[in-house]
């Protein structure tokens, strides 16, 4: 596996960030040249001709960067003419006593520079706040969880925190802009603000302080397409660019009615959707997606298909969406997009690039031979998987620290990964009843070493039922990280036991806690608890805990991997953090891309939460689920 191949929380010891000779900062003396885009009368220009942005989202943080220049080949082959792409702040800087790093997967410049040198133009979202149903909505948890920040507002806390993070960021950005003769035209401030909040004070000072870094080509926010997410998320001399998956020629005429002049830029188009956990696959047709892609350019409008090519939420990254219980995303971000997660060419892709053709009046050209076939896929094989060191054991072995009441991931130093919770309770005898009041995310159970269930975000304080002879037991909790809201006004929440917990109407006093970070080396992880014998597990029971297993390879190549009989966890392979598993889908394969692989033996891990199986399975096809739920978004 390449050193590069490294996410948030698993770099190799030693790593030192630092920004690529190529990005250096220029003159503030120097000439400035005219940004490349401008317009008037609704119509856009590019150095001074008549243009329509015909773009694709890829996020570098999605794809290994070992597939950039494939992805981004596919890209042209779709006919578009601008890559977008978002920057997620918590991919650089995990940890705020660390300096960003802008290298390997995380070389923000040469992503950029690949996609110029493709022929494409790029549109940079820098954020902070990105959404993208990534973790946290981009930011580092470190940087959003002081309680007396207003985050996402001129709060001068929330403010100095982006100008140390745009002093290392913008630098990347600004010498590739057009006026450098790089592929940069174009800037977004913040993201789709208007969903969020009305303070315009702090929009301004975004602007401000990407134009005081150096940011001279056309700057724009994004916005939902109607009059209602323009007023709290537009600047009147601002370009303001629409959000939406249908009813594109409605939105254009918002934009006649209330943006004068302005051209109509759909800078997400939702041609397809993301997945939680337990709930069903989404699709879109192809011919209903480019159809509605066709209103916008038939108006004469610009577009971004979000996503063009979704990838992968590696590692512990996916966010989550909260509505009356938690939404996690799943580890797949294939989104139902043009160019899957696979690098396939879909139905979509075709109905889509010949949507674009017509409407620059291009007739399509051959797509090369290299990019229309599949890429290689491993052979089918079943991968044997031998039990290792038992859940318990593992969290118990982890360093305690010690409490009244239960503290949160944040206070305990932790972004991703787990916690255990361990105190002495008196049971009342006969029935009593164990409520976790402020449960993030999702709390496993024991009494005396027995497992007592499963409590969740919103049926934490519904509480568990118990019986028994009553007395002082040990209680033990173990509360898992399920990913950070990136969307709504939950935005920022902790993670962990943010109040206490109850017997009956008793608090429980006095805890250990015990941060499990799954993001450190997993041979670091593999030492906890090694050596003790299975806890909380029958004879003969596939108890949760670790998990191991290896297999050959001839040649690397792509793969997609299922756990049969697994429930619930983490999978590493070589060391990497592929993701997370989960019975309930819809998604039961995991991507593995080629890069991940090494000829010869390869190693496979897995961290079981609930119950275990015999073995693996690399399969040939991705399984993300049944198509079940058509996405139609209806601006409102």
């Amino acid at each position: 596996m390449s050193t590069s191949a490294t996410l948030p929380g698993q770099h190799a010891a030693g790593t030192v960030s630092s920004t690529p000779e190529t990005v250096q900062s220029v003159s503030q003396n120097a000439p400035v040249a005219p940004a490349a885009l401008s317009y008037a009368d609704r119509q856009l220009f590019k150095n001074g001709n008549q243009h329509r942005i015909i773009a694709g989202a890829i996020h570098y943080f999605r794809v290994h960067p070992e597939q950039w220049q494939d992805r981004i080949d596919r890209l042209v082959a779709l006919g578009v003419n601008t890559l977008d792409t978002y920057v997620a702040w918590n991919f650089h800087q995990p940890h705020q006593d660390t300096a960003p790093d802008f290298t390997g997967w995380r070389d923000l410049g040469r992503f950029i520079t690949l996609a110029g040198d493709a022929g494409l133009d790029v549109i940079v979202r820098p954020g902070p706040y990105i959404c993208a149903e990534w973790d946290n909505g981009g930011f580092p948890s470190w940087a959003t969880s002081n309680p007396d920040m207003v985050l996402r507002s001129s709060d001068p806390l929330f403010t100095a925190a982006i100008e140390k993070w745009f002093d290392h960021l913008i630098p990347v950005i600004e010498p590739l802009q057009a006026r450098h003769g790089g592929p940069v035209i174009a800037v977004q401030i913040e993201n789709e603000y208007g969903s969020y909040g009305d303070d315009k004070e702090y929009l301004r000072w975004n602007r401000t302080a990407l134009q005081e870094r150096g940011i001279t080509e056309m700057l724009f926010t994004a916005d939902g397409g109607t009059d209602y997410f323009l007023d709290g998320g537009s600047l009147p001399d601002t370009w303001a660019t629409a959000t939406l998956g249908s009813r594109g020629p409605e939105g254009d005429e918002v934009w006649e009615r209330r943006r004068p002049g302005e051209p109509f830029f759909t800078v997400e188009f939702w041609n397809g959707w993301f997945d939680h956990w337990g709930e069903e696959h989404h699709t879109r047709s192809a011919v209903e997606a480019s159809d509605e892609a066709r209103k916008i350019l038939d108006v004469g409008g610009s577009i971004c298909l979000y996503m063009a090519h979704g990838g992968t939420n590696f590692g512990l990254t996916s966010g989550c969406n909260h509505d009356g219980t938690i939404q996690p995303t799943v580890t797949s971000y294939d989104s139902d997009a043009p160019i899957a997660e696979d690098g396939r060419l879909t139905e979509k892709f075709h109905a889509m690039r010949n949507a674009f053709f017509a409407a620059d009046g291009r007739e399509p050209s051959a797509i090369p031979a290299h990019l229309a076939a599949p890429a290689p896929v491993l052979p089918a094989a079943s991968v044997a998987l031998a039990q290792g060191t038992a859940l318990l054991d593992v969290v118990r072995a982890a360093e305690p620290v010690s409490s009244i009441k239960p503290l949160s991931f944040e206070q305990l130093g932790l972004d991703r990964g787990l916690v255990h919770y361990s105190a002495k309770a008196v049971l009342p005898a006969g029935e009593a009843t164990i409520r976790i009041r402020g449960l993030h995310d999702r709390a496993l159970v024991w009494v005396d070493g027995e497992f007592a269930g499963i409590l969740n975000d919103g049926t934490g304080a519904d509480g568990l039922k118990l019986a028994g002879p009553g007395g002082m037991a040990r209680l033990e909790i173990l509360v898992e990280n399920q990913g950070r809201i990136n969307y709504g006004p939950r935005f920022g929440e902790g993670k962990g036991i943010l109040d206490g917990v109850l017997i009956n109407q008793r608090y429980v006093f006095h805890w250990e806690q015990r941060p499990v970070n799954l993001e450190l080396p997993l041979d670091q992880l593999l030492t906890l608890g090694a050596g003790d014998a299975p806890a909380g597990a029958a004879p003969g029971e596939k108890h949760a805990g670790f998990f191991s297993g290896s297999f050959e390879v001839d040649a690397p190549a792509d793969t997609y991997l299922a756990l049969p009989g697994f429930g619930k966890g983490f999978v590493w392979l070589n060391g990497f953090l592929l993701g997370r598993h989960w019975e309930i889908g819809p998604q039961l394969t995991l991507y593995v891309p080629a890069p991940l692989l090494q000829e010869g033996r390869n190693t496979l891990t897995v961290l079981e939460l609930e119950r275990g199986g015999t073995h693996a399975e690399l399969r040939r096809e991705p399984e993300l689920g049944v198509g079940g739920v058509t996405y139609v978004e209806d601006l409102g």
